[in-house]
């Protein structure tokens, strides 16, 4: 056991959360930013890893999921897989690093086994940004956990709304550029002059409102990483400049002539079909392939409906320290499309917050929340056809509408509407 000691106290030099493993998935020695991470072990015990990391009473690949320390013995060579560990802040999102050690025999000894959390997937629910255990989810963090560790550019792709920017983020915070800034430009709606000023900096009079001499975002982001989000959006004339920046590093600001040159990591982000804009002439073929090196599809909430319930709850926590949704509640959400996508589920998380009478938030609010938005969208549509509506049709949909709000109940029907029952079953007597 000397030579287990020996490479305990070598766990020290990692900078990581790191453990000590035989063959026999026992866990012999921790290091401190273990401890500090996810709490001290008792080693006397004879813990096992997969006791520890998941509460599991056999390895990980006999529980259904991918076992390092398995693949690492039978290639004899350092695995990684992306698991989801029970931790004092609740299930994390780990990226874990299994590296055999070999005696001098060539014969296994021990295993290292590295766990690195994946920045906003993991920590306290203040600070988790990223939340879902669905396929689609669970192959997004692997896709931005492994381009995380090179330097290649990175495209983005996904509807609005989806978290492509959180994203971004994630793949910076796991990189070896964490350290160094993070800088975003929103392309859509600026003009060919406003993104090359942004993305280049200027002199002072390049341009009417150049009064003075500006440092653009490129420069700001040396040593660290560029994010230009809806890049799809940028002119044909703005694509060629940025098609050499990216392939000599080199740029000049706006009305200047000094060559300069920054060293940054580029991810970009679209919700456009590139491909068709490139069949159209409305997007250079060279630029494509010089920002696709990794592509990553960023999922729609339709395609993680699973994750609903976890998101729900979620922001529900972060927005209200009091309130929290039903059961109810939580299956109509998934029922709905969410053409918005993230964004749209957490907007019409906080308007049934506000519409809510008391701290539970149940199937009849998220109904209340979803007919105050089908009302306002159909808004111009009522205007439209109103000269051709009667207000007989006007007042059935009205009707109908709050019965299917209240779920039949007559009676809150027809106190929302300002009636009589009686009145109330005449109506619809009569439709």
């Amino acid at each position: 056991m000397k030579e287990a000691a020996k490479l305990g106290q070598m766990l020290e030099a990692y900078e990581v959360p790191a453990i000590l493993v035989t063959s026999d998935y026992e866990i012999i020695a921790t290091n401190k930013n273990y401890e500090d991470k996810f709490g001290s072990i008792d080693i006397a015990s004879k813990p096992h890893c997969y006791q520890v990391s998941h509460g599991y009473n056999r390895p990980c690949d006999q529980a259904g999921e991918d076992c390092p320390l398995r693949a690492a013995r039978e290639s004899q060579q350092k695995e990684s897989v992306l698991h989801i560990h029970q931790t004092p802040n609740g299930r994390e999102h780990v990226d874990v690093e299994m590296i055999p050690i070999l005696d001098q025999e060539k014969n296994l000894s021990f295993f290292v086994e590295l766990l690195k959390p994946v920045p906003l997937a993991s920590g306290t629910s203040d600070k988790q940004k990223f939340i879902g255990n669905s396929p689609a989810f669970e192959k997004l963090i692997k896709s931005a956990t492994r381009v995380a560790k090179s330097d290649a550019n990175v495209l983005l792709l996904g509807e609005s709304g989806t978290g492509k920017e959180l994203v971004s983020h994630m793949i910076h915070l796991a990189s070896e550029r964490c350290e160094s800034p993070m800088v975003t430009l929103e392309c859509a709606g600026l003009s060919e002059t406003l993104v090359e000023s942004e993305l280049f900096g200027h002199k002072k009079g390049a341009f009417t409102d150049a009064h003075t001499d500006k440092i653009g975002l490129v420069e700001h982001a040396n040593g660290g990483t560029l994010f230009l989000d809806e890049i799809g959006d940028i002119s044909l004339e703005t694509q060629v400049k940025l098609l050499r920046l990216i392939e000599s590093k080199t740029f000049r600001r706006v009305g200047g002539t000094k060559v300069r040159s920054s060293d940054f990591r580029l991810i970009c982000a679209t919700h456009r079909d590139l491909k068709q804009m490139i069949k159209r002439g409305e997007f250079r073929l060279d630029l494509y392939y010089r920002i696709n090196v990794f592509p990553i599809a960023v999922p729609s909430l339709t395609e993680r409906r699973t994750d609903i319930p976890a998101l729900a709850k979620h922001m529900i926590s972060t927005l209200s320290e009091d309130h929290h949704i039903t059961e109810g509640g939580i299956k109509l959400l998934q029922q709905q499309s969410f053409e918005g996508n993230i964004r749209e589920l957490r907007n019409l998380i906080q308007r049934a917050i506000i519409l809510c009478d008391t701290n539970v938030i149940d199937k009849n609010t998220i109904q209340e929340a979803l007919l105050l938005e089908k009302n306002t969208s159909d808004k111009n549509i009522k205007k439209v056809s109103a000269k051709t509506t009667t207000l007989k049709q006007l007042e059935t949909s009205y009707l109908l509408d709050l019965i299917d709000l209240h779920e039949g109940d007559k009676q809150k029907v027809a106190d929302q509407a300002g009636i009589s029952l009686r009145t109330l079953y005449r109506k619809l007597d009569n439709l």
